[in-house]
Parts: C-alpha cells; structure tokens; sequence
C-alpha cells in the first residue's frame, strides 16, 4: 500500500503509476475515474488508449456547482472519448435529493450518514464507493467484478482501491476489497 502525506493532486501520477502496478500484476480489465474538470480522466484515458482496459470516467452531474453548467469542459470531454474511454455525467449517490431535504429541514438521512461514515477513512475512499456503484447502474462496469477505483480529495487523484462492483439498489453487497494508495490524514 501507498500513503501521501497529504491529500490532493499532487499524488495524481503516483495513483497512476500504482493503477498500472495493479493491472499488469492482477489483469483487472475495469478502471473507473473520478473527474472533475476533465484533468485526471484524460490523464488516465490517455496512458490506457491503446490498452483492453475498460476505462469509465466519472464527472459531476450537470449543475453541480450552479444551474445548467458542466464542469467539464466539452473539448476535454471529447478527448477522453477518443481515447476510448466512457464517461459518466449523473447524481453522486451519497448527494441527491436528500441532501435538498438536509439542508431544508436541518434533519439527519441515510445517503448522508453513509457519505460521513465512508469519509472516516477519507474523501477518496468515499467517491472510490460512489463511482463504481455509479457506473455499474449505467451498465458500464459488469456488477460483481473486482474494478480498480480513483478518486481524489479536491482535485486530483490520491486514492486507488480495489472494489467488488455492486449495483447502489444492492449497497451492501459492495466489498472493498483493497485499499492501494490513499492519504494518511
């Protein structure tokens, strides 16, 4: 395993150097990225374009940060597509309709506590869960199949961990199954 110092984008090419350590010694045919502005996944789409690598990256829903805006860029986007990489622009499980209820009515839901019981092992480890069940829902992983996962704190990659793939209708059947790389704090 590999710990940072400190989390953030710093540990981007680490996390990208520990994914390829992973796929040559165990053969694991899905890696799923998360992405803000684009960055981490084209880094990510473009060191696996000419591989079999089953590679979908993760972005923010549309109005995340304000009404009808995408985070990422549409030219960033269409690289990573070309490289042969899917993406997958929808609601973070753990921020949907009841963090709207949350902030509302000052109340205490499910998806919330789920989110701040996986922060404790920090904010990579988290969106780590969050996007594989994520893309196993669109259909683009395989559900029960061991996937790679990255994820950041911010911006950036910091976290890599090896998960058994579960739909987010069966929650409890995801299995961390290793933790490759994440921040100590």
């Amino acid at each position: 395993m590999v710990y940072f110092e400190k989390p953030g984008r710093e540990n981007t090419s680490a996390c990208l150097e520990v994914v390829k350590q992973a796929i040559k010694e165990s053969g694991y045919r899905h890696l799923i990225v998360a992405t803000t502005g684009g960055d981490t996944g084209l880094l990510f789409s473009e060191a696996f374009k000419s591989s079999k690598i089953n590679l979908v990256v993760v972005t923010h829903s549309a109005g995340f940060k304000e009404p009808n805006t995408f985070e990422m860029p549409d030219d960033i986007r269409e690289k990573i597509k070309a490289n042969g990489a899917g993406i997958y622009t929808g609601t973070m499980l753990t921020h949907s309709i009841e963090t709207a209820f949350a902030a509302k009515f000052s109340g205490s839901y499910p998806t919330l506590i789920i989110a701040q019981s996986l922060r404790r092992f920090g904010e990579g480890p988290k969106v780590c869960c969050e996007i594989a069940m994520m893309a196993t829902d669109a259909g683009l992983i395989p559900e029960e199949e061991e996937v790679l996962a990255v994820a950041g704190t911010g911006r950036g990659a910091d976290t890599v961990m090896v998960i058994k793939s579960a739909a987010s209708k069966r929650f409890l059947d995801l299995r961390v199954l290793e933790i490759l790389a994440k921040p100590r704090v």
